[in-house]
């Protein structure tokens, strides 16, 4: 099952911005993830048509089952 863990951040002009990271360790810690969505706001590396990533939204893992059928 494929793994992806979403970070949703807010930007300066309010909307929502979204970074994924595919395949991402397991088992996740809440307390890693909270510190690296910290570190990605302060190091301000990020811009968005918004402008710059300013709060935290959520972060949440989203699975995916892939099952082929037919493949050429």
């Amino acid at each position: 099952m494929e793994q992806t863990l979403r970070l949703i951040f807010r930007n300066a002009e309010g909307r929502n911005v979204t970074l994924s990271v595919s395949n991402p360790q397991d088992p996740l810690n809440s307390t890693d993830v909270n510190a690296a969505m910290d570190l990605i706001i302060s190091a301000d590396i990020f811009q968005t048509s918004g402008g710059s990533i300013t709060e935290k939204v959520r972060a949440e893992v989203v699975s995916r089952e892939v099952n082929t059928i037919l493949e050429f």
